[in-house]
Order: C-alpha cells, then sequence, then structure tokens
C-alpha cells in the first residue's frame, strides 16, 4: 500500500515537472522569492515600521494626556461645584435669618403702632422681602455666572480643539438653564 502511494507521489511529480504545475520545486524561483521579501522586510522596517509605531506611540500619549486634563478638569468642577453648593446653602440660611428677624421686627412694630403704624410697618416688610428676593437673585446670577465662567474654561481646556469659545458659553448657559433654581 506504501509503495502504491509512493509510486503515485512519484508520477505526480513527474507529470508536473511536464506540465509547469504548482508543486514543482524551482530553485531560482524559491531564491528569487526569498530575496525579494528579505528586501521587503528590510524596506518596511528601516522606512515604514518607525513612523507607524512612532505615530501610534505619540498618538496614545496624547489620549493619555486628554484623559487625565479631562479627570483633572472634572476632579476640579466637582470641588467648584461643592464650593458654590455651600455658598448657596449660606446664602439661603443668611437670606431666612434676614427674614426671620424681619417678621420679629415687624411683629413688635405692628403690637406697638397703631393702625397708621400697621401701614409703615407693612411697607417695611414688602421692601424687606423685596430686597431680600433681589439680594438672593443677585446672588444666584453670581453664582450661576461663577459657575459657568468655571464649566466654560474646564471645557476650553479639555475640548479646545472641538468647541469654539461662543459654542462653549452657549452649551454651559444652557445647562445652568436646565439646573432648578432652589
Amino acid at each position: 500500500m506504501l509503495a502504491t502511494i509512493n509510486l503515485a507521489f512519484i508520477t505526480l511529480l513527474s507529470e508536473g515537472e511536464k506540465k509547469g504545475g504548482l508543486l514543482d520545486v524551482s530553485p531560482g524561483l524559491i531564491i528569487w522569492t526569498a530575496i525579494t521579501f528579505i528586501t521587503l522586510l528590510f524596506i518596511l522596517k528601516k522606512f515604514a515600521w518607525k513612523p507607524i509605531l512612532g505615530a501610534l506611540e505619540e498618538r496614545e500619549n496624547y489620549i493619555k494626556e486628554s484623559l487625565e486634563k479631562s479627570e483633572k478638569a472634572r476632579d476640579e468642577a466637582e470641588k467648584l461645584l461643592q464650593e458654590n453648593k455651600a455658598n448657596l446653602a449660606k446664602a439661603e440660611e443668611d437670606a431666612q435669618k434676614v427674614i426671620a428677624q424681619a417678621r420679629e421686627m415687624a411683629e413688635k412694630l405692628l403690637n406697638q403702632k397703631t393702625s397708621e403704624s400697621e401701614a409703615k410697618v407693612k411697607k417695611m416688610m414688602e421692601d424687606a422681602q423685596t430686597e431680600i428676593k433681589r439680594k438672593t437673585e443677585e446672588s444666584f446670577d453670581a453664582l450661576k455666572n461663577q459657575v459657568a465662567i468655571i464649566a466654560v474654561e474646564a471645557a476650553e481646556k479639555i475640548l479646545r480643539e472641538n468647541l469654539d469659545k461662543d459654542k462653549q458659553t452657549k452649551i454651559v448657559s444652557k445647562f445652568i438653564d436646565e439646573l432648578p433654581k432652589n
């Protein structure tokens, strides 16, 4: 059986030599293929691999730096947001104290004055509430502007190449307008 397989293989090889088949072994073709392959590898190594690997490494470093910068900016924004929340809570507390003081003063005045003084007290309370509301709105607007500036600066650091300052301001203003007003 083995002899039959060997005979068939030898017959196939001898027929391939006559026809120039795919399984023919040609030493000249092998040498030229090896020389071409080695030359191609040398050229690729000399001119292509270093620039490609350099570009990939540069891109990797750029992405890593961008991620670090965005993380730093996010942490800074969170810190500033916490500070702003604390300032807003303090402003609300102060406003509540002022309201409480205004109410106490109004009650005392109401108890001491006659009907004529009652009108004056009401006017004072309204003025005090208007002033408190105005100051609260001023504080909120100032805080909102500060958050907008900080957010724009942080976003500008991250997206300097992708968006211009007008687009950033619009995005931040829209975000701030959507925030609940407490």
